[in-house]
């Protein structure tokens, strides 16, 4: 606690000095995700505490660039960060002396997006008189100002300083650019009036009895309060043979976190842009239902489970429609060694959604068919595989560097983490192939199930949920939508449209005993859940493989995720208490 007060304190008084300049064009902080972005440390030393922090927003290329600056690499140069449209310099005032280093960077100025993360006295102020390039200049160079200024380039903390002296003709007293927070903050519960010890004592406890009872090998924990990540904490292994610990960027199964991190913030922009209407029949938009018993089922009542479909239907797999390698026929990769037909969507999988039976309407009866249904939609309404929409117009301009479907096309086996050992359909370790066995039966893309992600970019996608939609500057979905989705819309049962909420059934402390009548989000299968609280304005992420190696009951009848969740409100509750016997 003490440490975390001293940090805080730092940072602190680096939000009272760090000023920012020369940006009239705005380019602070950054809006565009969506390029390739580098960081050049010219002699710092906290250039890793720096860089690390960039990349909780984006992906940030660090460059090294010591020599960079001398005559003899500078014809290089051009083709070393060719790449890169933006270029982030860290470098110490004191450099800007040298005239290699002043050329140096005026080329980038000239060449490319250039900003500036200056440390050192504001009397060398002078020495920037010749730079254009927008530049966030802090007294000193320390772990926290390396951290409060790589936030401030991307819009975590907000600018307000200004300069408290003329320090030259150019740099006057009393300028400086000011700039509003617009993602989220990483910092820790003290700055938000919450010990330390009340959420990581707890926790810990509560994730080790989780772990010594092998209801989960392992897991991660994130806790953001007021826009600022306060708590995040990786547990345990990937495995129970401790080969591989935990770490808070590993990548989890999401499950049917699917449905609402993928399939139903789709639909909430395509509702915004009127390519969906909730009142009109399945038949509206999928052609293939017109002649069936689903054809009148109505958006609203399928996304509410109260339309009558069956929680699930038999998806067994014909011999003849799977091998061991892929050919022009077998293209429907579901593990390693086991390719479907890719015609059994067509011909097994689809016909069995299509002509199930219904059961009355008006119940409610939880149904993995929703999202096989709002997958066709989306994806016809988009004129594009759900897949490439979530991630053009969610994932990628949001920052989020991991979520998305088949991450073994995009990042390394290792970083995953395994869920189950399947010994009847795949006959595998499932590590980067989706655990559902509908969603692996179609290729890994499902409307139910296959995303993929870290803690993080749950965190930046469920913040933009609470931000009413918007995010970055930008905003995705309309602040009514986002309410009109999350809200409670049934009068049979707790849901949301395509969210789960809290339960008006008190008895239950769903999802937890002390989580508000606002709350909203969805557990996944292999141990997961996400949970957002507008009241008291926070997101709790729990992502785990409790399935393995085989699957396990564990982890929900020891409670661990409500009870996580409560540990969180009551440090939340001791906080306010404090605060108002202060």
């Amino acid at each position: 606690m003490k440490k975390n007060l001293a940090f805080w304190q730092q940072q602190k008084e680096a939000s009272l000095t760090t000023v920012l300049l020369n940006n009239g064009s705005k380019a602070v902080p950054i809006q565009n995700l969506e390029q390739n972005i580098a960081s050049l440390s010219l002699g710092v030393t906290h250039a890793n505490v720096f860089d690390s922090l960039l990349n909780k927003y984006t992906v940030v290329t660090s460059l090294k660039g010591e020599s960079l600056a001398t005559d003899t690499l500078a014809q290089g140069f051009a083709q070393y960060i060719a790449p890169y449209q933006t270029v982030i310099v860290q470098i110490p005032a004191e450099e800007l002396q040298y005239v290699p280093t002043l050329t140096l960077l005026k080329r980038l100025q000239a060449n490319k997006k250039l900003l500036l993360a200056v440390y050192g006295k504001k009397e060398l102020l002078t020495l920037a008189d010749g730079l254009s390039a927008p530049m966030v200049w802090a007294d000193e160079e320390t772990p926290a100002t390396a951290h409060y200024v790589a936030q401030l380039l991307f819009g975590g903390v907000a600018a307000t300083a200004k300069l408290p002296e003329t320090f030259s003709d150019k740099y006057q007293q009393g300028q400086g650019f000011t700039t509003q927070t617009s993602r989220l903050k990483y910092g820790v519960p003290e700055e938000i009036g919450i010990n330390s010890a009340d959420l990581q004592h707890p926790i810990d406890a509560i994730v080790a009895e989780a772990i010594s009872q092998k209801a989960t090998p392992g897991a991660v924990v994130m806790v953001v309060k007021n826009g600022t990540v306060i708590f995040n904490k990786a547990y345990g292994s990937h495995t129970y043979d401790n080969t591989r610990p935990t770490q808070i960027d590993d990548i989890y199964d999401l499950a049917s976190l699917t449905k609402t991190s993928a399939s139903t913030v789709a639909l909430m922009q395509l509702y915004d842009q009127k390519r969906v209407d909730l009142s009109a029949p399945l038949g509206t938009y999928i052609p293939s239902v017109r002649e069936t018993n689903k054809a009148p089922l109505r958006m609203k009542q399928v996304l509410l489970h109260e339309s009558g479909l069956p929680a699930g239907v038999p998806l067994p797999v014909p011999a003849k429609d799977m091998q061991k390698r892929p050919s022009d026929q077998f293209t429907v990769q579901a593990a390693d060694s086991l390719f479907l037909s890719k015609d059994y969507y067509n011909e097994v999988l689809w016909p069995r959604m299509v002509f199930s039976k219904l059961n009355a309407p008006g119940k409610y009866v939880y149904s993995d068919l929703t999202m096989y249904f709002m997958k066709e939609i989306i994806e016809r309404q988009a004129q594009t595989p759900i897949q490439e929409f979530v991630q053009s117009q969610f994932y990628a301009p949001l920052g989020m560097q991991t979520a998305g479907y088949l991450p073994l096309q995009r990042f390394d086996k290792s970083r995953i983490v395994p869920t189950e050992r399947d010994v009847y359909f795949r006959k595998a370790l499932l590590q980067g192939y989706v655990h559902d066995g509908g969603a692996a039966k179609v290729g890994g893309i499902a409307g139910h199930a296959g995303l993929f992600s870290t803690a993080n970019d749950m965190a930046i996608l469920h913040q933009m949920l609470l931000n009413k939609g918007a995010y970055g500057g930008h905003q995705y979905v309309k602040p009514e939508t986002v309410e009109l989705f999350t809200s409670r819309q049934s009068k049979v049962s707790r849901r949301g449209l395509g969210f789960d909420r809290w339960d008006p059934d008190t008895s239950k402390h769903y999802p937890s005993q002390l989580a508000s009548s606002a709350t909203y989000g969805h557990t996944g299968y292999t141990g997961t859940c996400v949970w957002v609280d507008p009241k008291h304005d926070l997101v709790y992420i729990f992502l785990s493989n409790r399935v393995h190696p085989s699957a396990s009951n564990k982890l929900n009848t020891l409670k661990i995720r409500p009870r996580i969740q409560d540990a969180i409100y009551k440090a939340i509750e001791k906080s306010e208490v404090a605060s108002v016997k202060s």
